[in-house]
């Protein structure tokens, strides 16, 4: 089966569609030893892409949901050569992480060779909601509670958080937990929200990402997910593009105020 040759590439992570265009129009990429410079051009499966001299994959796609266990890395390969979160599933593909986990946060995370899909999932504007179990090393109190869920600033940028409950407290000792579900990704963010108020995250687990959850699935275990859930995931895309236009809109509305 042919495929453009930009989703090609923006699919392999190399990097994003409109990049690909670019490099495609600026000679940058080649196929079977030819330089391409139309867009739109298709290539089959069997095709060798180079893209600025880099051999890029035109492998059949695929999709894992894992139950990432503690102490594991979440990327393809690590220097120190520690585990990663790639070792644990049994494919030839070169798959990688959408997004990270920290080293000692367990839970759901997504693998796939799709970069198409991961640059979707990954973008600010796609808002994708992660749902997130904190163990707190003390109980909370009902004034911090509030202050997270009226949205805490964290580095100079609020943190929005769309829903925010106690699960358990155990007053005895001194511990409870807090599930809380966020839409952006930086690093530790749930930990520095935490920490400003005074609290230790002692375990963190992410128990849903979008519509998906861990179900059954043990730590280290792992699923492929289903042609249905991998639509539903393209359809972030949407959601990034319609952000996208408010936020256009809403500057230009601000624009027109100040003339």
């Amino acid at each position: 089966m042919e495929e453009r040759l930009q989703k090609i590439i923006a699919q392999s992570g190399y990097t994003s569609r409109r990049k690909a265009e670019e490099l495609i129009t600026k000679g940058k990429v080649s196929v079977n030893g030819k330089v391409v410079r139309e867009l739109g051009t298709k290539v089959k499966p069997s095709d060798e892409i180079l893209v600025e001299g880099n051999i890029i994959s035109n492998e059949p796609k695929e999709y894992y949901l894992l139950n990432k266990p503690r102490e594991t890395i979440s990327s393809a390969s690590d220097d120190l050569g520690r585990k990663t979160i790639v070792d644990i599933i049994e494919t030839n593909a070169r798959i990688f992480p959408v997004g990270r986990l920290d080293y000692d946060t367990t839970g759901l995370i997504l693998l796939t060779n799709d970069g198409d899909l991961t640059n979707i999932l990954t973008h600010p504007n796609s808002r994708v909601p992660k749902t997130y179990l904190a163990k707190l090393d003390k109980v909370i109190t009902m004034e911090h509670f509030f202050s997270i869920k009226n949205g805490l600033e964290i580095e100079g940028r609020k943190v929005g958080v769309s829903h925010i409950k106690i699960k358990k407290k155990d007053e005895k000792k001194g511990t409870c937990f807090v599930e809380l579900t966020i839409t952006e990704g930086r690093n530790h963010i749930i930990k520095k929200l935490f920490a400003k108020l005074g609290y230790d995250v002692t375990k963190l687990t992410r128990t849903h990402y979008a519509f998906l959850d861990l179900s059954s699935l043990l730590s280290g275990e792992y699923r492929t997910l289903t042609k249905r859930e991998i639509v539903e995931l393209y359809k972030y895309e949407e959601v990034g593009r319609h952000d996208r236009k408010n936020r256009k809109n809403g500057s230009s509305r601000s624009r027109n105020r100040l003339s």
